[in-house]
């Protein structure tokens, strides 16, 4: 797994009921990486929160690390 997907997994753990469920995917394709990460069900609004700033707040994050790369990265949430 790779540091961006280390990272959404570890926040995501923190932030949800279930550390269990939640998993994370990643699909690499030349320098673009997408995540997808996936909990339970009840916990997916602690994973977006109120407006989408959690979610957005870990974007944020991830866009970092991969400008620092020199590549691109995508999340989805599901």
């Amino acid at each position: 797994m790779t540091r961006e997907g280390i990272l959404v997994d570890h926040v995501a753990k923190q932030l949800v009921d279930d550390p269990a469920s939640v998993v994370v995917t990643e699909t690499r394709v030349g320098d673009f990486l997408k995540l997808h990460l996936a909990v339970g069900e009840p916990d997916v609004g602690k994973v977006i929160g109120r407006g989408g700033r959690i979610a957005k707040a870990i974007r944020t994050l991830l866009k970092v690390m991969a400008t620092r790369d020199g590549s691109k990265v995508s999340l989805d949430i599901d």
